[in-house]
């Protein structure tokens, strides 16, 4: 992943992810910690972005500290308080941070990354160091949850061209997506056309971005989890708890630290 990747993409964000139901993911991640780990109340969140998740799961009483590669949504996840008090024995926080090297300096209950955060470290090197960040930041015991894009999926599915247009009072915004699939590779290249139409003046800006996703396997899950000190302790589609299949474009997996 280029170092700009979302850096200008990130403006939009909100904007872009704006029907995300969010309150049912935090929902899900909540309901598969109490089943898992009862008592988990520390989470390391990679990936942080804005701080939609994190400040859900401050509501729900759990301490979440997030790293976000973009300090433009890292600075915003900072700045805008979302709907909602936060439990008073919850609370989050975020500092700008790759999360294949960040050091956080303390240990957690939970690593956490959603919205396919795993997806975006698309070498075996990335993903090493990845799994291995989510290692050293937990306790003995502590569980690593994320969702990566699904292979057989993929395969069976293909991306296709998709086009998104949502607006807000300021901004008409069309994105475009357009992903190539190198099997040899295992990486969809997502090519996003962003054009942004002004309402106040009518101007129209139009610009790029590359995102590159790494789509998965069983097998190299388990192959990662085992060498980074982990071992699956259960997979299924993001959401829904369903077995995972073809037709499964988003699979959660629970890693549990040996």
């Amino acid at each position: 992943m280029s170092e700009d990747v979302f850096q200008r993409y990130s403006r939009y964000y909100d904007l872009l992810y704006r029907d995300k139901n969010y309150a049912k993911e935090v929902e899900y991640v909540v309901e598969t910690l109490r089943d898992c780990w009862p008592a988990a109340r520390e989470i390391l969140e990679f990936g942080s972005g804005t701080g939609r998740h994190g400040r859900l799961l401050a509501a729900e009483g759990y301490r979440v500290f997030g790293v976000e590669r973009s300090d433009t949504m890292a600075a915003s996840a900072k700045r805008i308080s979302y709907d909602g008090e936060p439990n008073r024995s919850g609370s989050f926080d975020c500092v700008q941070g790759d999360v294949r090297t960040a050091k956080i300096g303390r240990t957690f209950d939970v690593v956490l990354a959603l919205f396919h955060v795993v997806s975006y470290q698309t070498s075996n090197d990335d993903l090493l160091l990845t799994f291995s960040n989510a290692g050293g930041h937990l306790r003995r015991g502590g569980v690593f949850l994320f969702d990566v894009w699904h292979g057989p999926a993929v395969f069976a599915q293909r991306p296709d061209v998709r086009v998104k247009r949502v607006e807000d009072d300021a901004t008409l915004l069309t994105r475009i997506a357009e992903p190539v699939l190198d099997a040899q590779t295992s990486i969809v290249g997502v090519h996003y056309t962003m054009l942004v139409e002004s309402k106040c003046d009518g101007k129209l800006v139009k610009f790029g971005e590359e995102h590159r996703m790494r789509y998965l396997f069983p097998t190299e899950i388990d192959l990662l989890a085992r060498q980074t000190g982990f071992e699956v302790e259960r997979s299924e589609e993001f959401l829904t708890g369903a077995k995972p299949s073809e037709s499964t474009w988003g699979v959660t997996y629970l890693l549990r630290k040996r």
